[in-house]
């Protein structure tokens, strides 16, 4: 199931439009409200097209109409047509199993669909000639909306004033930035990366992009499912192949060549099909992952995508931005030092920053806590403007007869001349602090400045650090998980701040540009922890190249830089006060925007995910024993021992109670290995246990002439005994809390056999049966227990083998850097 982000009305989905007139509103204007509510009513509104989450309809559809739930009708079907009621109560569970799902998948939807309200994207509409923040999904046609750095596009329509830089990748795949002026079109799904204008929406709805705000970040399939559900989902492909063929033999053995009669070759068959079925497993796994969302979302999570939790369980590297994440967001202009007091006086440098801010829109961090100390300047005629780009790294304004001043990153301005500075930046940068240059030349274009560069001043700025950044990298690091900051500011400055955070190996940084190509960047990811002046796809490749090396990735991020490398990450964290085309991205926003958050979020991830595991087993032990004693029924003379009632009471107390008990436990270990290793290692000692002792119970009843009813009998108890053993091994290590759930099911267990018996289809024993029964109940605890520990030193050998393999791969690395 994919989550996104919910648009406040329904979404439509044939559009019905009443033919209107065009209105042409000023930008001063914009619409009046009540054209507004009359485009509205007829049809001109900025709906999405798509339903962003799934209807009730289609939940309870999808829950009843599945493949196994068909089989198991027909399977009810041919035991009603041989008159066999009492075995048709697996019915009972395949309804319950329906039902939580439809009752659980409803309500994670609910509390979804009550957090992306809150959380949906806004925009800032004028209306009746005032600014209002309104849904995206409020838009209509023609209405004017006012664009800064970091809004995503809402639908499609021309500039009428001012001028911003956008960048178009999710709708082209390009990354550029491309200069939008008057009368320039923009387009949705595209956003803002500098600059500031007012634009006129002439495409809504159904015309425009805006019903797909996330098209080119989710272009191609993203993560998709997690490696959890993809084995899942093979896992129940093959057993759905088959059972058709599998339980067509089964039938034929059982009626043709052992002469069963057409009744109890039905119940046989019927009990051999539902032991191989699962059909808890993925109610399991839906109902565990539904009530991580649901926790998640209590503290102010949104997961966009259900495959996030799974990743969180398995992220071993978090890549950070400085800013927003190690600090808090606002900035503080420190201090400004002259560089050249005789030329540009103080007042001179006041006067100029107070004049370029009166001309460009702070449209950044950096700029608003400039213009926030110089807010009143002088009003100098101006020409040119050029927006701040992250990839120029600087912002000019051009004024007639003073030439061009502009503010960036000293070594970009200056390039080639930066080095006599160098010394002091360094200084300040070595302090945790930004510095940008304020410097004058005679003119600018984007991408370029013309004629001599004249430095009049260095502007010290810095981020106070979150009080709960160190205690949360802390956390990371005693979890095995490497953190990496990536940041487009001075190295020296990100590597300051990182060691004031408390992460580890913070004085290992690299200067970005120096990285010239993919394997520079490959093997810098090995060997550095902090990189600076970072530009936007240096961030993915940088996230690309830890992929390419077997590392789970996290990045969080809330600018627009971000984007790329959020899309790219195995799991995108997004800050919800940050830009939209981030929270878009991501899979995962942090509504309170506190990276201090991140620990909760991932101990939950690792909750859900070990503890599926630990309950899959449970599952497969069934099938594995269901599985190979239908195969060994065919090629042999035995009959099938089981009837379904026998294997519902089996599912029910050693299967399906306590895996919810145990799919919902803490448990905050690192997710290691592949999701089907995991769970068959657990499951093969259980299930193989199984196979030995009712294969020997098979040749006793052969042996004693025992009756097939005893022989179900004997084989009822040594699968509960066997399933109270699996449960604990799937439950170690023990607290009371498993105990007692151990206890509880031996306890209804007994009960349902001593007192219950003529229920479950279960007769009296004859002193031969209870002989063989007594000497095979003996066998079940120290046949698994030397299978556990067989599986276990295997376990150990792989281990190993792995573990010296990485290093060999570890040694080549170190060798290749030298």
């Amino acid at each position: 199931m994919k989550l996104r982000r919910k648009a406040a009305p329904e979404a439509q989905t044939v559009p019905d439009r009443q033919e209107m007139p065009l209105l042409q509103p000023s930008a001063e204007k914009g619409l009046t409200s009540a054209q507004a509510r009359a485009l509205a009513e007829a049809g001109w509104d900025n709906r999405p097209v798509e339903s962003p989450t799934k209807s009730d309809k289609q939940i309870i559809r999808e829950n009843i109409l599945t493949y196994f739930n068909l089989i198991f009708a027909v399977l009810a079907v041919c035991l009603a047509l041989v008159g066999d009621w009492k075995d048709m109560t697996f019915l009972v569970i395949v309804a319950a199993n329906a039902g939580i799902g439809i009752v659980q998948q409803l309500r994670s939807k609910r509390t979804i669909e009550r957090l992306t309200l809150l959380a949906a994207a806004k925009v800032r509409t004028v209306r009746d000639g005032t600014v209002k923040e309104l849904p995206t999904s409020a838009l209509v046609r023609e209405d004017v909306v006012e664009l800064t750095a970091g809004c995503q596009i809402p639908a499609d329509g021309p500039v009428l004033t001012g001028q911003v830089q956008v960048n178009e990748s999710l709708i082209t795949g390009e990354a550029d930035a491309i200069m939008k002026k008057k009368g320039d079109q923009l387009l949705s799904g595209s956003f803002v990366i500098s600059g500031k204008c007012r634009a006129r929406m002439e495409q809504v709805g159904v015309d425009s992009y805006a019903s797909r705000l996330t098209l080119a970040a989710k272009k191609d399939a993203g993560p998709g499912k997690g490696e959890m559900v993809r084995s899942l989902d093979r896992v129940i492909r093959f057993i759905g192949v088959l059972l058709i063929p599998i339980g067509a033999a089964l039938f034929y053995n059982q009626y043709a060549a052992q002469d069963l009669g057409l009744r109890q070759s039905v119940v046989s068959t019927v009990a051999a099909l539902i032991g191989m079925i699962p059909e808890g497993l993925f109610l399991l796994t839906s109902v565990a992952l539904a009530v991580s969302v649901v926790r998640l979302a209590r503290n102010r999570t949104l997961i966009h995508e259900m495959s996030a939790i799974e990743t969180l369980a398995r992220v071993d590297v978090l890549c950070v931005d400085k800013t927003g994440t190690i600090t808090s967001p606002e900035m503080v202009l420190r201090e400004v030092v002259p560089l050249d007091p005789e030329a540009y006086s103080e007042a001179d440098i006041a006067d100029t920053l107070g004049a370029f801010y009166r001309v460009l829109e702070p449209d950044n961090d950096t700029a608003k806590a400039i213009a926030q100390r110089y807010s009143y300047g002088p009003a100098w005629p101006h020409r040119e403007a050029v927006p701040f780009s992250s990839a120029t790294k600087w912002s000019a304004v051009n004024f007639p007869n003073r030439g061009a001043y502009v503010i960036g990153a000293p070594e970009y301005v200056l390039r080639g001349d930066f080095g006599p500075l160098e010394k002091q930046t360094q200084e300040y940068a070595r302090k945790g602090c930004r510095v940008l240059l304020l410097a004058q030349c005679d003119g600018a274009e984007p991408g370029k400045l013309h004629g001599l560069i004249l430095p009049m001043a260095l502007l010290v700025l810095e981020n106070p650090i979150r009080t709960s950044a160190p205690k949360v990298f802390s956390y990371f690091h005693s979890q095995g998980v490497a953190v990496k900051v990536i940041s487009g500011d001075n190295p020296v400055t990100v590597s300051a701040v990182a060691a004031q955070a408390g992460i580890e190996g913070a004085e290992q940084w690299v200067d970005a540009r120096e990285l010239k190509t993919d394997q520079d960047i490959a093997k810098a990811v090995r060997q550095y922890t902090v990189f600076g002046r970072v530009v936007p796809n240096q961030k993915r490749k940088i996230v690309r190249a830890l992929q390419s090396q077997g590392r789970t990735v996290a990045m969080t991020g809330d600018g627009v830089n971000d984007v790329l490398a959020l899309k790219d990450a195995d799991c995108g964290v997004a800050m919800a006060s940050g830009a939209d085309a981030a929270c878009q991205v991501a899979q995962l926003v942090l509504l309170d925007s506190d990276f201090a958050a991140m620990p909760k979020v991932v101990a939950e991830g690792r909750r859900v995910i070990n503890n599926i595991q630990r309950a899959s087993a449970l599952y497969l032990v069934k099938n594995i024993l269901s599985f190979f004693l239908a195969i060994i029924t065919l090629f042999a003379a035995f009959p099938y021992p089981f009837v379904p009632i026998q294997l519902t009471l089996i599912s029910t107390l050693t299967i399906g109670v306590p895996s919810f008990f145990l799919a919902l436990e803490p448990n905050h270990d690192l997710v290691k290995g592949k999701f089907l290793h995991n769970v068959f290692r657990r499951a093969f000692p259980g299930g193989l246990t199984a196979i030995f002792v009712i294969l020997f119970a098979e040749l006793f009843v052969y042996t004693f002439d025992l009756t097939l009813d005893e022989l179900s009998t004997i084989c009822v108890v040594l699968m509960a005994i066997n399933g109270l053993m699996v449960i604990y091994y799937a439950a170690r290590p023990l607290d009371w809390k498993r105990m007692a759930l151990l206890v509880l099911m031996g306890v209804g267990m007994f009960i349902a056999i001593v007192f219950y018996g003529g229920v479950f289809a279960m007769s009296a024993l004859s002193f031969a049966a209870w002989l063989v029964l007594v000497a095979l109940a003996l066998l079940v605890v120290p046949i698994q227990m030397a299978l556990e520990k067989l599986f276990d030193r295997c376990a150990a050998v792989l281990a190993r083998r792995a573990e010296y393999k990485a290093r060999r791969r570890a040694a080549r690395a170190s060798r290749s850097r030298r």
